[in-house]
């Protein structure tokens, strides 16, 4: 249920905990057309690395045995690609996302590659998927988690969709480990990024949004502890570049 007078945070600022779904769902039909073109600037490219680590972990089968995956918030389709290009014949891609926009520009993008049999893209909200219990045998989600209102309701439905001994995989933004390094973390992320989301989307104050938003998300033992607590098993994490990004990890068994 949704918990009526409670607010929540929208970057620094705080909100009713019922406008934030709308206000984000505002940042990225502003930004879908240039999201992955900012992804490469913002972070040099390094995004690519680290979905491939992500793909690496989850080892989707290379043979025929059927693999469905469930692709939270992942919706211009980048991660159910990488999975399906590493994947065998077996593997079907379902990306679940609640921006109409993302969407469209994941099947546009599907199209291009042929991949229109193996990833289908649904309209959802990742606190309440529409599909089956034990449905899917892994579970992925790229840097969408922090937009989330209710990230506990977010991590439940995970493990409702999942088989068991299916795989949850989170990659998020986390708090960086290096002195010094976070430093010209946060002047690259305050002073650089929404000036250049304002040369690239004509957007400055999603990417403001943005980068404030990864301040709020919980630091990864904390965030461990909500997998855990929804009652995943196994939990753990990696932290990649110096900290700057996590890879979560946990298990339905």
């Amino acid at each position: 249920m949704d918990r009526p007078g409670e607010t929540t945070h929208f970057g620094f600022k705080d909100v009713p905990l019922g406008d934030k779904q709308t206000l984000v769902n505002d940042v990225f039909h502003s930004v879908a057309s240039r999201y992955d073109l900012m992804n490469d600037l913002m972070s040099g490219g390094l995004h690519r690395v680290w979905k491939d680590i992500m793909i690496n972990t989850l080892d989707p089968p290379r043979g025929d045995r059927p693999f469905a995956l469930l692709d939270v918030a992942g919706g211009t389709g980048d991660i159910s690609f990488r999975a399906a290009k590493a994947a065998g014949p077996g593997f079907h891609a379902t990306v679940c996302d609640i921006n109409s926009d993302m969407l469209a520009v994941g099947r546009e993008r599907a199209a291009k590659r042929h991949l229109e049999g193996q990833v289908d893209f649904v309209e959802g909200n990742a606190e309440a998927l529409s599909f089956a219990d034990r449905s899917f045998d892994a579970y992925t989600i790229a840097f969408g988690i922090r937009n989330v209102p209710q990230i506990d309701k977010a991590l439940r439905e995970a493990y409702r969709v999942l088989k068991p001994g299916s795989r949850f995989l989170c990659l998020e933004f986390s708090t960086v480990e290096v002195p010094g390094l976070d430093k010209l973390y946060d002047l690259f992320s305050f002073k650089v990024i929404p000036p250049l989301g304002r040369m690239v989307t004509g957007d400055a104050e999603s990417y403001q949004y943005l980068v404030e938003s990864i301040r709020k998300f919980p630091r990864p033992a904390a965030f461990a502890a909500m997998i855990r607590e929804a009652g995943f098993s196994r939990v753990s994490w990696q932290t990649l570049t110096g900290g700057i990004v996590a890879l979560h990890s946990g298990w339905r068994l």
